[in-house]
């Protein structure tokens, strides 16, 4: 348990998180909810890392702050303003991280590289494919939260629907996912392809290893779905049928086995 923490504190997750609980649970009614929830899990996550030698991240410093704000927007602004923060809080937490992570790649500080650092051996922190790989990981996650931004925007502006399954759950979630397959993924690309260019031999992970998620993410959404009626019965069961045929398959369409770089 206690390594599985600190796996947790270590990794780019811990800052996230909380970020994406603010996102998934905003919807009308429950800004207050949101906010106290992604407010706690920083905090807890900062409390939880003094207490195990880690240092505080800059994203974790980030949040804190945003949150403390909206908290106290919560508790002073007028009636209206709190119906269109709750209306819009998802996409402003998404596009507030985006912009975030784009300011730590135009500063040259990824805000991955503290993360990088702590699993990192030191010899390897100033190495250009060090911070090669932590580049692409911070573009690649700000593209998620600049899609989930983008996608939640569309449910509320032009289908008028903030607590819609697909924009304001399924896709944003999938963008999350995504970034987290590919934070795992990157690195052992990147050094194979490092590898090849100085003419040695490395396997590298499969690129369809970033997609092997799908068909478990399926299912659960079309459970999800059907059991909330978000969707029609059809619907979900269609996307359950889906992914259960997808886990059986993936072994053959999604092989887990490393494959040479050239």
């Amino acid at each position: 348990m206690v390594k599985l923490v600190d796996a947790y504190l270590k990794s780019p997750l811990s800052g996230i998180a909380p970020w994406i609980l603010m996102s998934v649970l905003s919807s009308p009614g429950r800004f207050e909810v949101a906010v106290c929830s992604a407010l706690g899990l920083t905090l807890l996550t900062m409390w939880l890392g003094t207490r195990r030698g880690i240092k505080i991240h800059a994203l974790e410093v980030f949040g804190a702050l945003f949150f403390v704000a909206l908290a106290v927007v919560g508790l002073f602004a007028s009636d209206g303003v709190i119906d269109w923060m709750q209306t819009w809080a998802g996409e402003l937490t998404n596009l507030a991280l985006a912009l975030f992570v784009l300011v730590t790649l135009a500063i040259r500080r990824p805000f991955t590289l503290p993360y990088a650092k702590e699993q990192a051996p030191q010899e390897y922190w100033g190495t250009p494919l060090f911070l090669r790989i932590n580049y692409v990981i911070s573009a690649v996650w700000a593209g998620a939260f600049a899609f989930s931004a983008a996608v939640g925007a569309f449910g509320d502006a032009v289908l008028d629907d903030p607590g819609n399954f697909w924009t304001a759950w399924v896709l944003p979630l999938a963008a999350v996912f995504f970034a987290v397959e590919f934070t795992a993924y990157y690195p052992d690309r990147a050094a194979a392809k490092d590898a090849a260019a100085r003419g040695e031999s490395e396997p590298a992970p499969s690129a369809a290893g970033l997609f092997d998620w799908i068909p478990t993410f399926v299912l659960i959404a079309g459970i999800f779905g059907w059991v909330t009626d978000a969707l029609p019965d059809a619907v979900g069961i269609a996307m359950i049928v889906v992914g259960i045929a997808g886990n059986a398959v993936v072994g053959k369409l999604f092989p887990s086995s490393k494959e040479p770089v050239s």
